[in-house]
């Protein structure tokens, strides 16, 4: 899964630090079948990682987990693959209902964007989602991870799944560093891709249980390496916990009062609204007006909103 940027600077853990081999090799040979066996006992039940959920289902759960929490993404999740269970349905639907059904997920715009990967699967591949990572790569709102991710979680094949969890565990238990680089560098997929497993079903493992792992223990603020199954592989803790070699380079993502904050008022009151929704009223939402007109500007010109009416009565609504 997609987190939000990494915390300048990580507190150090109360595990203490210890000593590992000093083949750079040790730590990674050990590293995929100890994780793999701990996610085979620790993995969290998950809607789409049932044994019915479809590659249609992995997809869609991938573009809703970029920079969303799984607790967030679960119950939305569920409520869409009952609703919209193919890539035909979602593409038939109205745009005002597929933005609803998003709801406060964050980044509206990967509903439009998946809505239009629906309508591509479907011209493209006769509604069945691909599992080739090219094929993937070139539908709508793809990239190479999402690709990476719905080949191996979806079709069980190999591929190298490189989000912001799996480079933090390689960073750490292999690199020795805090966290990984701002930015992805050509380094650390060379290094990812080496620990990938040759065999398919090994190598989609792996990255399920890499990323897990990640995710609820070598978190990026409060890493729980009493609880970590490799804790004595890792090369960051057996340094002492060194501090971010990169903190000075990486941005703080606020919030309170900034552009999207805003984008995301208007978008919730256009959810809510049972009908176009008046610009007087709209201009109540934010007491900057020029931020607002800017906002709205963007909004519309993304195709998340579309300006209705004139004269005395203009208004804002969900595109139809």
């Amino acid at each position: 899964m997609r987190v939000p940027t990494e915390p300048p600077e990580p507190p150090v853990p109360s595990c203490p630090a210890v000593p590992v081999a000093d083949d750079a090799g040790a730590p990674a040979a050990d590293l995929v079948p100890r994780t793999v066996a701990w996610f085979a006992e620790h993995r969290r039940d998950l809607p789409w990682r049932a044994p019915d959920r479809t590659p249609w289902g992995v997809l869609v759960s991938e573009v809703m987990l970029q920079q969303t929490p799984a607790a967030r993404v679960a119950p939305v999740w569920t409520r869409w693959m009952e609703r919209w269970p193919s890539p035909r349905d979602l593409g038939q639907a109205p745009t005002a209902e597929v933005l609803r059904a998003w709801g406060r997920l964050g980044y509206p715009r990967r509903a439009l964007r998946l809505q239009e990967c629906a309508r591509a699967v479907v011209d493209r591949h006769r509604g069945v989602v691909p599992g080739d990572e090219g094929a993937l790569r070139a539908l709508p709102g793809v990239g190479s991870y999402t690709a990476a991710a719905v080949v191996a979680f979806a079709h069980g094949g190999r591929s190298v799944v490189l989000d912001t969890n799996v480079r933090r565990v390689v960073a750490r238990v292999v690199g020795g560093h805090a966290l990984p680089p701002p930015s992805q560098t050509a380094a650390e997929v060379r290094q990812a891709t080496a620990l990938v497993p040759a065999a398919a079903a090994d190598a989609a493992a792996w990255a399920a249980a890499s990323m897990e792992l990640g995710a609820v223990v070598c978190t990026a603020r409060s890493p729980r390496c009493t609880d970590c199954p490799v804790a004595d592989l890792c090369r960051w803790r057996a340094a002492g916990y060194p501090g971010d070699q990169h903190a000075d380079r990486r941005r703080s993502q606020g919030w309170v009062g900034t552009d999207r904050q805003v984008r995301g008022r208007v978008m919730h009151a256009l959810r809510d609204a049972t009908g176009p929704l008046p610009l007087t009223a709209v201009a109540d939402l934010w007491p900057d007006a020029g931020q607002l007109q800017r906002c709205v500007d963007g909004l519309v010109a993304d195709g998340l909103v579309q300006r209705v009416g004139a004269g005395e009565d203009p208004a804002l609504r969900l595109p139809g």
